[in-house]
């Protein structure tokens, strides 16, 4: 695949385990704003709540966004994601903001590639992965338990969402695209589609990365597939990286991990929590750096894995603490890889 942006990318996956940064949620919670922390000037009479709009602080506070990056970046991260989870028409809506969303996109990437214009070497290039979120709706599950039928959006609204979201990104500078915390395929496509349509019509194209989440121990996406379905819905869109993040802590993502790294022909990335949630702990999750990075190094040392980062309850300290761990390690051997995997979904 000729790629416009990222070139060496590919050529680094397969040379060394690469790093992706950890949390921004956790990051921003540490900083204890408030409504007028979120609203800034520009949106003091914006007439809905907007704490907790964590996209929106990238055009009031951009300044935490970008210490936030380069704490990342100085841990240690090769690829650092712009804070985008939710910069979309469709998620916006819920605080009345979705004509920002464009340029919180285009924001959100400037911010992210001056970070790592500021930490890139000739010998460690950094890289801005533009984050397309699963949104909080979804097009293949009722919202309604009394009427399966139901949908709060379709494909085509989805689509559209999600082609302006990537252009802004690319606008702003974003290397390479991730689509993740997907838990539902069809969302997913719609991402993928607009990304292929976004390509054909700039004449660009930059690596996809995409993660989905497994949300409990039966071991399926929330639109009910197995991993194995999951990557043959989606490996057509031909990803430079595969794999899954958030829901589980790292220990329970294993066989999942382990299953994809058996078939899927592309570099496999694993970004769990840091554990499962506690709300006596300072992150909001159970485990230390020391936690997580050990529960990576196993799965690097065991073969399984190309990129590793960290989800919700992940900082800096993990992040460090994972790039350590795994600076020693080989990367998955895609050589290895059975292509006509025929296991039943």
């Amino acid at each position: 695949m000729q790629y416009t942006r990222a070139q060496n990318l590919p050529d680094i996956l397969r040379d060394r385990i690469v790093v992706l940064d950890g949390a921004m949620g956790t990051m921003i919670q540490q900083y204890k704003l408030g409504e007028s922390d979120y609203r800034g000037e520009r949106f003091k009479d914006h007439h809905v709540d907007v704490k907790g709009n964590n996209e929106l602080l990238t055009l009031t506070r951009p300044d935490i966004i970008s210490t936030i990056h380069e704490q990342y970046l100085a841990a240690g991260a090769d690829i650092i994601e712009t804070n985008t989870f939710g910069a979309i028409t469709v998620a916006q809506d819920d605080y009345e903001m979705a004509e920002l969303a464009i340029e919180m996109n285009r924001v959100g990437a400037q911010l992210a590639k001056a970070a790592c214009l500021k930490y890139s070497t000739p010998d460690k290039p950094r890289f801005v992965a533009g984050a397309l979120g699963p949104t909080p709706k979804t097009a293949s599950i009722s919202p309604d338990v009394n009427d399966p039928g139901a949908r709060n959006v379709d494909f085509e609204k989805l689509r559209k969402a999600y082609y302006d979201q990537a252009q802004a990104l690319m606008d702003g500078g974003a290397d390479l695209f991730l689509v993740e915390t997907i838990f539902d395929t069809l969302n997913a496509k719609a991402a993928l589609f607009a990304l292929e349509e976004l390509f054909i019509n700039t004449g660009e194209r930059l690596p996809i990365m995409v993660s989905g989440t497994v949300t409990d121990a039966s071991g399926r996406i929330l639109s009910g597939q197995t991993v194995e379905a999951f990557w043959y819905s989606l490996r057509h869109a031909k990803p430079l990286i595969f794999g899954l993040n958030c829901a589980l802590g790292a220990n329970l993502m294993r066989p999942y991990i382990a299953e994809l790294a058996k078939m899927c022909d592309c570099y496999i990335s694993c970004y769990p929590n840091a554990g499962l949630p506690n709300p006596m702990s300072d992150t909001g999750f159970d485990e230390t750096p020391e936690i997580t990075s050990g529960f990576l190094k196993e799965f690097a040392s065991a073969g399984l894995v190309n990129l590793v980062g960290g989800c919700c309850g992940t900082t800096p300290g993990h992040i460090a603490a994972i790039a350590n761990a795994v600076a020693s390690q080989a990367p998955r051997d895609l050589s290895n890889v059975s292509f006509h995997h025929t296991h039943s979904a």
